[in-house]
């Protein structure tokens, strides 16, 4: 369950968490043109808190508006504040932040006509998306029966609302399943990610992770190609398929909510040892000293504010 908190932005204005409510004829509710980010601010070592990569976010947030054609009215620099005055109103030292971008009632049928575009920022304390046990020990994953979007089918560099009904079935299979994940394949067959995470393998020492083709560009996953490149690994963007991830020495993902967690299992084959492998694990201690203000080198990848 989400945990409430007390104040969430609304076009422009901090309104009590029940009264954050919309029309049952909204129309992304209906037709799903949606776009939003998933976020997360961090409590750092000094004791002061940071959002991670605030403006990378928000930069894509209105990106993924451009995208399907949504007039936003607000900047980026609106949101921005309007993130860390919500964080503040929730006296949040950690959260999940979640901006979402909407069209509202009005007109109904396909074409939105004139109805207005709503934003939203909500923001709670959420803990490890996938459990505090899957980042130590890795997780199992399946393929799933669903593929991932075609280019010309959805937007796929936009983060649209409509866009994870594809998530949400893979998601619910692997999970009726047995599984804690889905892979989800391109529509040529090869690997592209997972419902809502980038996805890597690791063999023979390389890192390697599917092309910007199909898949969403997380920002978590440019910080880790970063981070794995400044550490002296080689890492290889490159398409890949999933009997060559089932043969790998190691395997994770990344996102925001993810973080980094690492794959043990893939369709009831063992990656690696069976466990989170010593790749993943050096990565995922460096990532938590970046967004925990702990390595100065990526200072600049955090946003502090003051609860």
């Amino acid at each position: 369950m989400v945990q409430k908190t007390d104040k969430i932005w609304f076009d422009g204005k901090l309104v009590p968490w029940d009264e954050a409510n919309v029309h049952v004829l909204t129309h992304t509710l209906h037709y799903g043109v949606g776009v939003f980010e998933g976020i997360r601010a961090y409590k750092t070592v000094d004791g002061r808190s940071a959002v991670y990569r605030l403006k990378e976010h928000v930069k894509r947030l209105f990106d993924s508006a451009r995208i399907m054609e949504m007039k936003v009215p607000h900047s980026e620099e609106d949101i921005v504040k309007a993130i860390v005055e919500t964080l503040q109103a929730n006296q949040l030292a950690e959260a999940y932040i979640r901006p979402l971008m909407f069209i509202g009632d009005g007109v109904m049928g396909v074409h939105p006509g004139k109805n207005p575009i709503r934003t939203i920022v909500a923001t709670w304390f959420w803990g490890a998306y996938l459990g505090e046990e899957a980042l130590k020990k890795g997780i199992r994953i399946k393929t799933s029966t669903f593929t991932r979007h075609h280019v010309n089918v959805m937007m796929t560099k936009a983060k649209a609302c409509g866009n994870y009904v594809n998530s949400v079935l893979a998601k619910m299979e692997a999970v009726a399943d047995g599984y804690d994940e889905a892979l989800m394949l391109d529509t040529s067959g090869y690997v592209s990610e997972c419902t809502g995470e980038n996805i890597f393998l690791v063999r023979n020492g390389v890192i390697k992770t599917p092309p910007l083709t199909s898949i969403l560009a997380g920002i978590t996953r440019e910080s880790m190609i970063k981070l794995a490149r400044e550490l002296g690994y080689e890492v290889v963007e490159e398409r890949f398929t999933r009997d060559e991830l089932y043969s790998a020495d190691e395997a994770f993902l990344t996102g925001t909510a993810a973080e980094l967690t690492p794959i043990r299992e893939v369709d009831r084959r063992r990656i690696g040892k069976g466990e989170a492998g010593p790749v993943a694990l050096h990565l995922q201690k460096e990532y938590f000293k970046i967004v925990t203000g702990d390595n100065a080198a990526h200072a600049d990848w955090l946003h502090y504010y003051t609860v």
